[in-house]
């Protein structure tokens, strides 16, 4: 009995007392009240990359970006048009060499071939002497040295040239003498040369009032060889 009494007490206390809640109510939260909840993990976002100091780069201007676009896809292509080009151009060189080379007609000695070079220009000297030299006492010595070291074309021109001194040597007792001075051998291919001639002329008047003249000649011949010895087959005076 006095446990029945002793509980029955307490309830009555517990009901009649206003600062105890309810057993009822005790385990529930109070209404408006927030809930705490539990902190969740934050997760630590990744840190941004760092410009490294002194690689930072101004941005390009547009024109730029896009002629570098432009020029990307071309270069290549240049490239290989001017590979082309410096192609066709050495085959065209080899072929040209070639071709001369083989050519008979191009073919120069003078430089390579001394003893034909010395030959040539002394035979030659001595014909242009001979042909380019006149005296009026003996005629048929210029006729003598016109035929032996003139032929082709060189025979007319001659006589073309020689011809006022002839005409004149009797009546004014005339003696022109030809000295060559200098020659130059400009081709020398085979039995053919061509020759630059530099010579001193004087022209001498034999008669009561002697009178001597001077003057220097240059002209070209071309030579050819027959025999054994060269003669001179074109005369270039270099006027038209």
């Amino acid at each position: 009995m006095s446990t029945t009494r002793h509980l029955v007490n307490r309830r009555r206390r517990l009901a009649t007392s206003p600062s105890r809640p309810s057993p009822s109510t005790e385990l529930l939260p109070e209404t408006g009240t927030e809930v705490e909840r539990e902190p969740q993990a934050v997760t630590e976002a990744e840190p941004e990359p760092k410009a490294v100091i002194g690689s930072e780069q101004e941005p390009e201007p547009k024109g730029a970006t896009t002629f570098r676009r432009g020029l990307r896809p071309r270069l290549p292509a240049l490239l290989c048009a001017l590979t082309v080009l410096l192609g066709a151009f050495a085959a065209w060189a080899f072929t040209s060499a070639a071709s001369l080379r083989e050519e008979p007609a191009r073919q120069n000695t003078a430089l390579t071939d001394i003893a034909a070079t010395s030959e040539v220009k002394g035979r030659i000297g001595e014909a242009v002497g001979a042909v380019f030299s006149y005296d009026y006492a003996s005629p048929a010595r210029s006729d003598r040295a016109a035929r032996t070291h003139l032929t082709g074309r060189a025979v007319q021109q001659h006589k073309d040239m020689l011809a006022e001194v002839r005409a004149q040597a009797p009546q004014q007792k005339l003696v022109l003498t030809t000295t060559v001075t200098a020659s130059g051998v400009e081709y020398l291919d085979g039995d053919r040369a061509r020759l630059l001639i530099f010579a001193d002329q004087s022209n001498t008047r034999t008669g009561k009032d002697e009178e001597t003249t001077y003057a220097a000649a240059m002209f070209a011949v071309d030579a050819v060889r027959r025999g054994d010895t060269w003669r001179i087959a074109a005369i270039d005076t270099f006027t038209r």
